[in-house]
């Protein structure tokens, strides 16, 4: 099975690009780096020729309201018509879980046309929902200022370590698209300024973590269903301590 990932030299794709091939599968890794730019359409015809599966996994390089929107939408749909010509099968792709929570955050905004776009497109598709990922935790904590006490929500949020949502996405990329959704997350659930402050203590950050109702993420207000996997998802076998315990934190 020839298999396409957008993204493929990535956090997320990288990985999952050398776990399709130990499988057996003819996996490519496209990015602006390989001479693949969903964005503007370079290289996608050829790089799609043969394919059965395209799994996008790639990221706005700004988060901003206007680019990120651009992005995705752009990138979308150069992807959904070049797939079309290519007879794929089969469009997977990464997005966030909770994504329609959270409509005053541009980048979510900016998902949510994505997972609209795909829906709507010409080709079967998986969408994938994944909550944040712990190698972005300690970078949450810039959402709440950067003095020397940062002000976090005490919502509740369920992280997942990259690595597990790479090892998802090799599984669901070689099955039956289902028209739907995916939803993954951590196995364990953690107050944000909590695990943020933990973070920063493994990283040997000194800033003083402290937990506000009133606080937002990145501009956006959450309750404690806000970024949590809905019930009966599926969850990555790596827990936080653990994942931490390998210094990942650090790095």
């Amino acid at each position: 099975m020839k298999i396409v990932v957008i993204g493929g030299t990535g956090l997320i794709g990288s990985p999952l690009v050398n776990m399709l091939q130990q499988r057996g599968h003819e996996a490519l890794a496209a990015s602006p780096s390989k001479g693949v730019n969903a964005v503007t359409g370079e290289g996608l015809a050829a790089a799609l020729a043969g394919a059965d599966v395209v799994v996008d996994v790639a990221n706005s390089p700004s988060f901003d309201d206007e680019p990120v929107m651009n992005f995705f939408e752009a990138s979308t749909r150069n992807l959904l018509a070049a797939e079309a010509a290519a007879g794929v099968k089969n469009h997977v792709a990464l997005s966030v879980v909770g994504t329609e929570r959270l409509p005053s955050s541009g980048y979510f905004r900016a998902k949510m046309k994505q997972e609209t776009l795909i829906k709507a497109g010409p080709i079967p598709y998986t969408i994938v929902r994944a909550t944040q990922f712990f190698e972005f935790v300690a970078s949450i904590s810039y959402s709440g200022g950067n003095g020397p006490v940062v002000h976090l929500p005490t919502a509740l949020m369920q992280p997942i370590a990259a690595g597990d949502v790479s090892t998802a996405l090799a599984e669901i990329a070689v099955q039956p698209p289902v028209n739907g959704m995916v939803e993954i997350g951590g196995p364990e659930k953690f107050k944000m300024f909590e695990i943020v402050r933990r973070a920063l203590e493994a990283s040997g950050d000194g800033r003083e973590v402290v937990g506000d109702p009133n606080a937002t993420y990145f501009g956006a207000p959450l309750d404690d269903k806000s970024l949590v996997a809905d019930d009966g998802s599926l969850l990555g076998p790596t827990r936080y301590e653990e994942w931490l315990s390998r210094g990942a934190a650090a790095k």
